[in-house]
């Protein structure tokens, strides 16, 4: 943020101002490398930020299912709240600054918000719970793989209760309770088979050649995962046009509010944000009690049908958008302007609030459906892996939509194209959206077979004076017959 601040700022950073957009002078190689530090520096920093956050912000919170049952407010709801305020700011204040005091400026004040969160983070450490480090799970992931490969001769064995277990191993990755054994996925089941060389003298495992149950079934848990995660790209590569062809549109749209006030093409979408920060609390207040009347769900519904109501939702808006852009084109006919790109066709862009705002009402359900349930169904050790994954999706299907666009570029011709390169008003973007559509389709009916077929991690549920007592033997494997009174006390002990 420094960096680009900075960049804004000095003049010898940046290419001249160019109001005519004619003959403009380029950028040098000194100033792009700049900005694409920044821009590096920015990416590094974010993927440091996001996928922690959420997890770090949630282990705050005691997050175990009992517990999450009796509460009145979701903590996704809120943090996914808490977002859209900070989208709010940055399509209204940052951009206003921006578009009217000056970049360096639209640039600093974001960056000096950054410094203070930084400082006000670092304040707050002596406050904060954190969870004990227990390793990379890589590691673990990998050893249980080279494990299972490594014994795949080995004939499996009918009961599951002589798989290998080891409380004291996994107390430090299992806090909430360890993984039970799940009958899907057998083959990994070999990693946990104990063979003769596998323990040393001292009952210490070889952890490339021995696994817990409840590292196998960490792999297991992630590989449930996956399908249901890979169901979220093709969402994000339906709605990507959002921030590129809508904003087109909206730039040939009448977009006055007043006779001396006009929206700027690229803070339309804040009308999705606007839609989301209304709907999560009505989501939390008013549709949670409802549902919860038909399903007896303390939730209302569960993450994978809140998921597949913003999928089915998301068809929806993606609908809208290609019947709205039908209207635009018949009205630019009407007014003879289909040759003139750059006139101002007279018609609303409050048009595309439709699609905005089933864009906004698909995410109270899909993002954050999606975010829970990466949270929820992970293992309690993966879990700031598996909000990375959330992100990744993200990335991925905006890569998938650059591909999509450049594929309909390429094969629907140079006559009428589709996705026309200077004038919109001649292209066939409905079509574009009608193909957007199908995928959609055939994404939600992918997404429906998937979770009908998804099971949930199979967890061990302790009572709370169980909770206590394993608190204690992390501290001393001594066994302890102590009342409840007497486990109190040791745990604090302990903990202090």
């Amino acid at each position: 943020m420094i960096c680009i601040t900075t960049s804004a700022f000095l003049p010898r950073l940046h290419p001249p101002p160019c109001p005519t957009q004619v003959n403009c002078k380029e950028a040098s190689n000194l100033q792009l490398c700049i900005l694409y530090i920044s821009l590096l520096l920015t990416s590094l920093g974010t993927g440091g930020i996001r996928p922690c956050v959420v997890t770090f912000a949630a282990d705050q919170f005691d997050m175990n299912k009992s517990k999450t049952e009796i509460k009145t407010w979701n903590f996704f709801n809120w943090y996914y709240f808490c977002m859209g305020m900070a989208s709010l700011a940055a399509l209204t204040i940052v951009v206003y600054i921006q578009d009217n005091v000056s970049w360096g400026w639209g640039l600093g004040i974001p960056t000096i918000a950054m410094g203070f969160s930084i400082i006000v983070f670092i304040l707050g450490s002596p406050l904060y719970r954190n969870v004990k480090i227990g390793g990379s799970p890589f590691v673990r992931v990998t050893q249980v793989i080279v494990a299972a490969v490594k014994k795949r001769k080995v004939v499996a064995p009918t009961d599951h209760r002589v798989l290998y277990e080891n409380r004291e191993l996994d107390a430090d990755i299992s806090s909430n309770g360890r993984l039970l054994h799940s009958n899907q996925f057998k083959w990994l089941d070999r990693a946990a088979i104990v063979a003769d060389s596998d323990v040393n003298e001292l009952s210490q495992p070889n952890l490339w050649r021995l696994a817990t149950v409840h590292r196998v079934e960490e792999l297991k848990a992630i590989i449930r995962m996956l399908p249901i995660w890979a169901a979220a790209i093709l969402l994000v590569t339906s709605h990507s046009h959002l921030n590129s062809f809508t904003i087109q549109q909206a730039r040939s749209m009448d977009r006055r509010l007043s006779r001396s006030f006009e929206i700027p093409p690229a803070s339309m979408t804040i009308f999705s944000t606007l839609t989301l920060l209304i709907g999560l609390p009505l989501y939390e207040r008013v549709f949670v009690p409802f549902a919860r009347k038909f399903t007896g769900n303390p939730s209302g519904i569960t993450c994978l049908q809140r998921m597949g109501v913003g999928y089915f939702i998301g068809i929806f808006a993606t609908i809208a958008a290609a019947l709205i852009e039908i209207k635009r084109k018949a009205a630019a006919a009407d007014h003879n302007l289909l040759d003139k790109p750059t006139a101002i066709i007279p018609i609303s862009a409050f048009w595309l609030l439709p699609q905005y705002c089933l864009h906004g009402i698909a995410e109270v359900f899909m993002s954050v459906g999606h975010l829970e349930f990466l949270y929820d169904q992970s293992p309690e050790s993966m879990r700031s892996t598996a909000a990375a994954l959330y992100w990744i999706a993200i990335a991925i299907g905006n890569y998938i939509s650059t591909i999509m666009v450049s594929s309909v570029h390429k094969y629907t011709g140079e006559e009428r194209n589709w996705l026309a390169d200077r004038n919109l008003n001649r292209g066939r973007l409905e079509n574009y959206y009608w193909l957007v559509t199908v995928v959609q389709v055939v994404n939600l009916i992918y997404y429906v077979i998937c979770a009908s077929f998804y099971t949930s991690k199979p967890i061990e549920v302790l009572n709370e004076t169980e909770s206590r007592e394993e608190d204690i033997e992390c501290f001393d494997n001594t066994k302890l017959l102590l009342n409840d009174s007497e486990v109190d006390k040791e745990v604090e002990l302990a903990r202090n």
